[in-house]
């Protein structure tokens, strides 16, 4: 993800396929996102429908790799 994607552009993009109740941009210890985040979804199923169409799109430049994270359940975008 690059590192420049807000928090709104992340739920803007995930919104089509069901609620995102929270989203997580990460970032080191001086602030600088890592460039990826976690977005927790309100549905189940929105999560799946989610992973598959989001997976190898374009968020601001940067192609996504969406994958379930299996310690919570989330989506999670990944930089490539």
């Amino acid at each position: 993800m690059a590192h420049e994607t807000t928090e709104a552009q992340i739920r803007a993009a995930f919104a089509p396929y069901g609620e995102p109740s929270s989203v997580k941009i990460v970032s080191d210890r001086r602030g600088r996102t890592k460039g990826f985040a976690y977005v927790q979804m309100a549905d189940a199923a929105a999560v799946e429908t989610a992973i598959q169409a989001l997976k190898g799109t374009q968020l601001n430049g940067r192609t996504m790799d969406v994958v379930r994270d299996n310690s919570s359940g989330r989506p999670r975008p990944r930089r490539r």
